[in-house]
């Protein structure tokens, strides 16, 4: 039997890229997973990146989940609302939240560049589209979990171990990752655990990779087995307010990324490095 049968989860951002591939492994699973986003069919898509909420969702189906399509703007409060509204009218309850959604990427400086050489839009990006909505959505979640006395909340991010790029991504990055230290010591009372994920470097839609470049990246699948083993352990509240990345949950949980290793060539460099 799919572990996550009977789950309920909502993955933020799950248009294209990490989000997609975290939901397609839910739905593998056997768990209902509500894909939101801004993409949808017969409209133009972000930066007309390809993939919709409605591809996603219908890919989560075939592969023995349930997708449900619910378009969303994360830095609109009115549609975060709406949103767990709708999930709440239709099960009563929240399993899983997964804290994808990301808009920082929709303009990227020059990892180098100096603190006030950065177009100033690129913080409201960061802040509105990643910090503030994964907030805003774990707000939402949090209460119909604390009801239920269980629960996982799941924020991506960045492992921090060294400085990975300019200043307002690193502050960002930073800020995620106390979110989730912070949220988990309000949450632990109540049985309910939140943790982050660090994906490496991942072959996403928007990236057009060399074969030799997408060969030392990981799948988005990667740390959709890790989230998917996380919500499946019964023991997760034991690892709440923690950072981990997806080599670190792939040797605890002893699964593989789609190509049957367990880390990357990125993260071997990294880490070497």
């Amino acid at each position: 039997m799919a572990r996550l049968a009977g789950t309920v989860a909502v993955v933020t951002g799950a248009s294209r890229g990490g989000g997609k591939g975290i939901a397609l492994v839910l739905g593998e699973e056997g768990a209902t997973v509500y894909v939101t986003g801004r993409s949808v069919r017969g409209e133009p898509t972000t930066l007309d990146r390809p993939g919709t909420i409605d591809d996603t969702a219908e890919e989560v189906t075939g592969r023995g989940g349930t997708g449900i399509p619910i378009r969303c703007d994360h830095t609109d409060d009115a549609q975060v609302e709406a949103l767990f509204a709708r999930v709440h009218q239709d099960h009563g309850r929240l399993d899983l939240l997964v804290n994808n959604a990301w808009s920082g990427y929709e303009i990227s400086p020059d990892p180098s560049l100096a603190f006030w050489e950065i177009e100033w839009r690129h913080w409201d990006l960061m802040f509105d589209g990643g910090l503030r909505a994964a907030a805003s959505a774990a707000r939402l979640a949090a209460p119909a979990m604390v009801e239920a006395g269980r629960g996982l909340i799941v924020n991506i991010t960045w492992v921090l171990d060294r400085p990975h790029g300019h200043a307002f991504y690193e502050v960002v990055k930073n800020a995620t990752n106390k979110l989730t230290e912070q949220m988990a010591d309000d949450l632990r009372p109540h049985g309910v655990a939140c943790v982050a994920v660090s994906p490496g470097w991942m072959r996403l839609e928007r990236m057009n990779l060399s074969p030799e470049s997408a060969a030392r990246a990981e799948s988005p699948e990667f740390p959709g087995r890790g989230i998917a083993a996380l919500a499946a352990d019964p023991d997760v509240l034991a690892k709440s307010g923690r950072v981990f990345t997806t080599p670190q949950l792939a040797q605890e949980y002893g699964f593989t990324d789609v190509d049957g290793s367990r880390m990357s060539p990125f993260w071997e460099e990294h880490l070497r490095s």
